[in-house]
């Protein structure tokens, strides 16, 4: 018998951040997130409960934590997208319907008391966490910004009646061996003189994120405004992004482009893929995770295309052909490669971008959804079994 249980407790907490732990001890793909982090999902300051609030809960049997799964609702979202929509994610389980079944009902019980319509997922507070469930790609490391799983949970999850809502592509880029066509650079230099755009530098990432972050983040919400998913990115969720930033970017793979007042009209972050360096610690900032980390930041060999994003004004003006060529330059002497994480299926001018690099599509991730019956149809549908 399979019994859910509310996290409310110190050790329930630590249980459930340590269950994906135990689960995949032994995957050689799995890439945990970092531990601290989890455990701040727990507090209530969190930044994300001034737009949201969620719910924990552990699944038992016979007294061993077997699965864990998170809800949320998200009222910026639902408010942003006239929907009333409650989400899961954190969604782990071992290979057992029951499990995965108790799991998902607790959070659609818990949507349906909040007045929701449906349930979507995995999704987390907004794009910017980890989303998506993995239904291809099963033998590629995952990104440290993605979340891995195994093949089973698709099964499981469909299993309880969810289907597709949309998909997400990722892909491996590589310098083209040959260099970009010297047309596609010439347009990218056209583009720059015409509109009178050059590349900025920062001395240092500091200095960078002291001097660029607000325009940046104006260009972000203008750039993914309408994409699936998205929030309203608050000032406090600015500064707990800023401060992750802080601890993975290399200003050396940093691309902003100024107008002649040197104003901020387009940027891409690339941040050293990180993976490697948090796997053996299960996520802790250990000392020796700590050396690994500043190793693969200073000297990466793969890196995760995070951010592009294009102010309003200079859309549709080919600034992401300059965008591209300089991204792909970055792409050179140690690097091995670029992961793009996460591209929505039906973004087909992303897709194209991807035809200037020696691409290849390595992944796919899904978000399901289900209808949920109104409590007062579902109570009367059980006295009627």
């Amino acid at each position: 018998m399979v019994e859910i249980k509310e996290v409310s407790t110190r050790k329930q907490r630590k249980q459930f951040v340590e269950f994906p732990l135990r689960l995949y001890k032994d995957n050689e793909w799995f890439v945990p997130p970092l531990y601290g982090d989890e455990m701040n999902v727990f507090k209530p300051n969190y930044v994300y409960y001034e737009q949201a609030e969620a719910v924990y809960y552990l699944a038992y049997r016979d007294g061993e934590v077997v699965g864990r799964i998170s809800g949320i609702l998200q009222r910026a979202a639902n408010a942003k997208w006239n929907q009333k929509q409650v989400r899961f994610t954190r969604f782990d389980s071992i290979d057992d319907n029951e499990v995965a079944s108790a799991l998902l009902n607790a959070v659609e019980e818990w949507g349906r008391q909040k007045g929701m319509e449906e349930i979507v997922g995995p999704l987390g507070f907004s794009d910017m966490e980890r989303e998506g469930l993995l239904i291809e790609g099963f033998d590629q490391l995952c990104t440290f910004e993605e979340q891995y799983n195994y093949p089973y949970y698709q099964q499981l999850i469909e299993n309880c009646g969810y289907g597709k809502d949309v998909d997400w592509l990722e892909h491996q880029l590589r310098a083209p061996k040959e260099g970009f066509d010297p047309k596609y650079r010439k347009i990218s230099e056209l583009m720059l003189k015409k509109y009178r755009l050059s590349f900025g530098e920062a001395r240092s990432t500091r200095q960078f994120i002291n001097k660029y972050a607000d325009d940046i983040f104006k260009i972000w919400d203008e750039t993914y405004d309408q994409i699936y998913g998205t929030v309203p990115v608050t000032e406090n969720l600015k500064k707990s992004l800023v401060a992750q930033f802080k601890l993975l970017i290399n200003k050396k793979y940093i691309r902003v482009l100024f107008d002649e007042s040197g104003k901020v009209v387009a940027f891409g972050l690339l941040f050293p893929n990180i993976s490697d360096a948090v796997r053996p610690s299960g996520g802790r900032l250990t000392l020796p995770c700590l050396i690994r980390l500043l190793r693969s930041i200073r000297h990466p060999k793969v890196l995760d295309l995070g951010v592009i994003g294009v102010a309003d004004e200079y859309k549709n003006h080919g600034l992401s052909a300059a965008m591209l060529v300089s991204l792909g330059d970055a792409l050179q002497g140690d690097v091995e490669h670029a992961e793009t994480n996460l591209n929505l299926e039906y973004n087909i001018p992303i897709q194209n971008a991807w035809k200037y690099f020696d691409a290849i599509q390595n992944k796919r991730r899904r978000c399901f959804i289900k209808r949920l019956v109104p409590p007062t149809t579902a109570t009367t549908a059980a006295e009627n079994e």
